[in-house]
This record gives C-alpha cells, sequence and structure tokens, in this order.
C-alpha cells in the first residue's frame, strides 16, 4: 500500500513540475529586447573571434610542422584567417509609424450599395 502512495505521490509531483515548466512568460519589454538583440550580436561576434583564433592556432601548428618535418609537403592554399575586428553594435533603426502599420484598418461596409442591381449583371467598364 505504502508503495503505490509514494509512486502516486511522484507522479503528482511530477505533474505538478511539469505544468510550472511549461507556465507561459510574459512579453519582454522593448528595453529587454534590446538588451537581448546586443548580447546575441556580442556572441555573434565572440564566436568570429574564436574562429579567428583558431584559424591562426592552426597556421602556427601548421608552419612548425612543416618547420620541423623531414617530408612535409608545401601548404595548400587557403584562405587568410579574417579578422573580425573590435566589437560594434548598431540598433536597427525604428520604423517610422506610417511604415509600421499604425494606421486603423479600412472601415468594413455599413450599408448595402447604391444601386439595387447585381454585380454580374452590370455593365463592366
Amino acid at each position: 500500500m505504502k508503495q503505490i502512495f509514494r509512486s502516486s505521490l511522484l507522479a503528482l509531483c511530477a505533474g505538478v513540475l511539469c505544468s510550472v515548466a511549461l507556465a507561459k512568460l510574459p512579453a519582454p519589454t522593448p528595453e529587454a529586447a534590446e538588451k537581448a538583440a546586443e548580447a546575441a550580436a556580442k556572441a555573434a561576434w565572440s564566436g568570429k573571434v574564436d574562429n579567428y583564433k583558431l584559424c591562426q592556432a592552426q597556421d602556427r601548428v601548421a608552419a612548425h610542422y612543416r618547420k620541423t618535418a623531414k617530408d612535409a609537403k608545401p601548404a595548400a592554399a587557403s584562405a587568410p584567417c579574417a579578422d573580425p575586428g573590435p566589437f560594434a553594435y548598431t540598433p536597427p533603426a525604428a520604423k517610422p509609424i506610417e511604415a509600421a502599420g499604425a494606421h486603423s484598418p479600412p472601415g468594413t461596409a455599413s450599408s448595402p450599395p447604391s444601386t439595387t442591381t447585381p454585380a454580374a449583371s452590370a455593365p463592366k467598364s
């Protein structure tokens, strides 16, 4: 009996934890979204710097191997290491209100058409 109680209690706790994990978070504020965009840009730049340093280290190792090995072949042509430069973040420009779609939608028809003839039988222009 204790075993069934323990397993059902464990299942209940797991269900509560899963429902808490799936809770919906509020939308981020514009400042938080801007800060997250800057952090993402900095992370991307950091990855480029890491790749640049790795490329330089590989070039040093290959040069040392070619210098010390007796049967080393000459280096194959490869792209030089690309320096990403210093970190610079420019936030995206805000759209003007006209381009952001802030205008109200077109009005819906609140009255019937001014003619009583159906559109199918109306003369085509």
